[in-house]
């Protein structure tokens, strides 16, 4: 079948100038030799960029002041800028990010006492269709760059004033499927973990997926890697279908061997994403086939009730049918919780994130 993920992201050589940010270790090594300069000093630079959370050459003190001011003539300093940001009364902030061609992305800041959530996009847009979701409408424009999805992060961290030391979870669970644009994905995933870097643990770092069987299959070669979640939604493959088409490829049946090979860390399990759809998805008996599908490899259930968006055609379930749900699977023996999406208000929860004004083009741009 064509490889509709294998979409290309910018050409980084069609900048007039190199640009440093998201540039990993070898990456900036490799500029500064470039400028007849010691290797070792990319590594300075790496850290300026990623631990110092630095966005400006002025501001890196472990360089001279004449490489600073070559650097500032010669070489780009240049994230996604924050051209918008939306306050949730629960605390959460969604942030619109311009990218160096005008594109735009959304990503969402949830603040909690003990720890800051990050949701981060992956492609303008989404290839995968589904139905109630927003980004979907837009269609799939580009893949994002390793260098915008840490951008993202930067950006945030940085507008918040994060402090060091205090923990970030990061999770793939905005524009975009991430395992479509695995190459950049991992790329960015090596960069955030880095120990000299923004050091962010892999445990933190959760990539959900529609369920593209080919990509969990890849994800489980890397030997360090995100965890994964699966966004399931439905417990019959007429109704999975009916509103994602992905599971057309690949069912559940082709989804729940993928998942069983998966390879798993001692007390790792992998979280299935459920929204709960207001007579769709929500009977007893989707909660009894939901149960039989997680019990066939180490899982936890996250229920998610629907976040309403103009034009679904969808409706979250009555609060009793959330609690029935929540019990039938307790009972079976799975870890089940409830996820209230923060940023309702702002259309920032699950599903709801899209760039209006941004469609999907004939063919992808390069």
């Amino acid at each position: 079948m064509p490889q509709l993920w294998d979409l290309p992201a910018p050409e980084a050589g069609r900048a007039a100038r190199p640009n440093a940010a998201g540039l990993d270790t070898a990456g900036l090594k490799a500029l500064v030799s470039a400028l007849g300069e010691p290797a070792w000093r990319g590594g300075q630079i790496f850290e300026g960029l990623y631990r110092q959370r630095w966005t400006r050459w002025e501001q890196f003190s472990s360089l001279s002041k004449a490489l600073r001011t070559r650097l500032e003539a010669e070489v780009d300093l240049s994230w996604p800028t924050i051209v918008q940001s939306q306050a949730s009364e629960d605390g959460s902030t969604k942030h619109a990010f311009e990218l160096a061609d005008g594109k735009q992305v959304e990503g969402v800041y949830m603040p909690y006492d003990d720890r800051v959530t990050l949701c981060l996009s992956s492609q303008v847009g989404c290839a995968m269709g589904c139905t109630f979701c927003a980004t979907g409408q837009m269609g799939i424009i580009r893949n994002l760059t390793a260098a915008e999805i840490v951008g993202q992060v930067v950006a945030m961290l940085n507008h918040h004033g994060h402090p060091e030391g205090r923990p970030v979870n990061l999770v793939f669970m905005g524009m975009g499927e991430p395992l479509h644009n695995l190459d950049h994905l991992m790329a960015a995933f090596a960069i955030l973990s880095d120990p000299k870097g923004l050091a962010i643990p892999p445990r933190r770092v959760t990539v959900s997926t529609s369920g593209l069987v080919s990509g969990i299959e890849r994800l489980g070669g890397f030997p360090k890697r995100p965890r994964l979640a699966l966004s399931l939604n439905a417990t019959t493959d007429a109704h999975r279908s009916a509103i994602m088409p992905v599971n057309r490829v690949w069912n559940l049946e082709a989804l729940a061997a993928a998942l069983a090979a998966f390879p798993l860390q001692s007390g790792e399990r992998i979280t299935l994403e459920y929204v709960l759809l207001k007579g769709v998805t929500d009977s007893p008996e989707d909660g009894r086939r939901l149960a039989a599908f997680a019990r066939r490899f180490p899982a936890k259930v996250n229920l998610i009730p629907f976040n309403p968006h103009e034009g679904s055609g969808f409706q979250p379930p009555e609060e009793s049918r959330i609690a029935a749900l929540c019990r039938l699977l307790s009972e079976a023996g799975l870890p089940v919780s409830v996820r209230r999406s923060r940023g309702q208000d702002v259309a920032g929860a699950c599903g709801q994130l899209v760039r209006e004004g941004q469609t999907r083009k004939p063919k992808a741009e390069n």
